[in-house]
């Protein structure tokens, strides 16, 4: 897998479309969820059908709506804001 890394190609992208997943969870949250796409490598190797193979490197950024309040819990203050109050 090392070797494969190393002769993989680096290719750019632009965004086209980065939609939000939206799920309802059974406790009432609901979740939206989005894949950040950071960086693309195709690697010198084809699935079965002869597609090539990339490799990603992806963040998810998590965003929960509608909480019912007997799920959350007291803010707490960060450090960030104790500084300033000080």
């Amino acid at each position: 897998m090392q070797r494969d890394l190393e002769e993989a190609e680096e290719i750019d992208f632009t965004e086209e479309k980065e939609h939000w997943n939206i799920y309802k969870l059974k406790d009432g949250t609901t979740l939206k969820i989005r894949l950040i796409l950071r960086g693309v490598k195709r690697l010198k190797k084809w699935n079965l059908d002869g597609s090539p193979i990339y490799l990603i490197n992806a963040t998810n950024i998590v965003r929960t709506v509608d909480t019912p309040k007997e799920l959350k819990s007291k803010p707490k203050a960060s450090s960030l804001q104790a500084r300033y109050t000080h």
